[in-house]
């Protein structure tokens, strides 16, 4: 099951569950929080998730194209993963909106710092021949987290503590572990820098280019999944299995991203994203088409098959296309392109779905999906692994 799992990915899988247990103990209540303990409305929430996520894409291109420079990637990944764990529990302090403002944006910035270089040091950590199933590993480890948080936080809820600041103040535990973790036992790897007189391309180039341009475009057809919640309200799923629902779609995604990563080793990068796209795309058409709460469900568990075949392969793929010496800043475009294409993504599904309907809004986005897939096959040859 670990064969192909260095030293570095596995300690990466384990911070990211213990990260995101803390994040998630946190972030499904904090619009709770926002509106009811300190008053906030819809508008400010929309704006500091606005601002957080804008600041995480930038800072993950300016941290990658670093990386390639700096002598230790590993600086980076504990200078930002420490940013977030010390930032992220003083919501349980915080007396006013604007408190929560400053702390998003301190968590988001200590994101978008260690995100670029850790993939580019898991990368550099991992065999060519298994780089999708690390990757696809790392996700694994990371959609658990994410599963695990919100029940942790339920747990305690329901039978330990009586308030939210009390949860937000435990969330402190699993951040400051996975910090000791990366201390202790994350190993920088020997690599070709610039400042050793290579040249470096902070703009990529080639079939990378191509790629990203793809991905880009795609992205602009994938939605905020909070679109696909509002689905769900409208077809009976009530307000108390949301949160069921949710986990459940977490649960497919864990399970499923470490054999379609290392799928991806054995029969190719592109062929596993291009079913992947296809996959979203028909969930789409699905979403747009349901009529039950069964299909809904059903739905969810397809849709996070999606997940599961590309966001290893993705990866994999970029660090197999980007020289060793440009990889840091390879995945600073890659989620550069991501994060950039999620809001106006999101703004056009919206407007889209507002003018013309639901039909329509899917639609398109499973219409980009299948572009994008043809592309793909069209314009990225399959790469020579290092």
């Amino acid at each position: 099951m670990f064969r192909g799992i260095s030293g570095n990915v596995l300690i990466f899988g384990l911070v990211s569950f213990l990260t995101d247990v803390s994040s998630e103990m946190i972030y499904p209540l904090l619009p709770l929080f926002l509106t009811t303990v300190l008053g906030a409305g819809p508008a400010f929430l929309g704006l500091i998730e606005g601002v957080a996520e804008s600041t995480a894409a930038f800072l993950k291109l300016v941290s990658g194209i670093l990386s390639d420079r700096v002598r230790s990637r590993k600086g980076l990944v504990l200078g930002g993963y420490a940013l977030s764990s010390l930032a992220r529990p003083l919501v349980a302090a915080a007396t006013a909106p604007s408190a929560i403002l400053a702390i998003r944006f301190a968590d988001r910035v200590g994101k978008g710092i260690r995100t670029s270089p850790r993939d580019a040091l898991i990368a550099d950590s991992t065999d060519p021949a298994f780089r999708g199933k690390a990757f696809g590993f790392h996700r694994a480890m990371d959609h658990a987290g994410a599963l695990v948080g919100p029940l942790i936080a339920t747990l305690l809820l329901a039978w330990f503590v009586k308030d939210l600041r009390t949860v937000f103040w435990l969330a402190a535990i699993p951040g400051f572990l996975a910090v000791v973790l990366i201390i202790w036992k994350v190993r920088e790897t020997a690599r070709v820098r610039t400042g050793d007189g290579t040249f470096l391309r902070i703009v990529p180039h080639g079939d990378l280019r191509r790629f990203l341009l793809i991905l880009f475009l795609f992205t602009l057809g994938n939605s905020s999944d909070a679109f696909l919640l509002l689905r769900a309200g409208e077809l009976g799923v009530t307000p108390a299995r949301i949160p069921l629902l949710w986990a459940f779609f977490h649960l497919v995604k864990m399970a499923g991203s470490t054999p379609f990563g290392a799928l991806s080793d054995r029969i190719g990068r592109r062929g596993v994203i291009v079913v992947g796209w296809g996959v979203y795309a028909l969930s789409y058409g699905g979403f747009a088409l349901a009529e039950t709460e069964v299909a809904c469900w059903l739905l969810f568990a397809f849709y996070g098959l999606f997940y599961a075949m590309t966001e290893g392969a993705e990866k994999a793929l970029l660090a197999d296309l980007a020289p060793s010496r440009e990889r840091g800043s390879a995945f600073g475009w890659y989620n550069f392109a991501v994060g950039a294409g999620a809001l106006p993504a999101s703004l056009l599904f919206g407007a889209v779905w507002e003018k013309a309907g639901r039909v329509a809004a899917f639609g398109f986005g499973a219409a980009l999906a299948a572009l994008a897939a043809v592309l793909l096959l069209s314009l990225v040859r399959a790469p020579a692994r290092e």
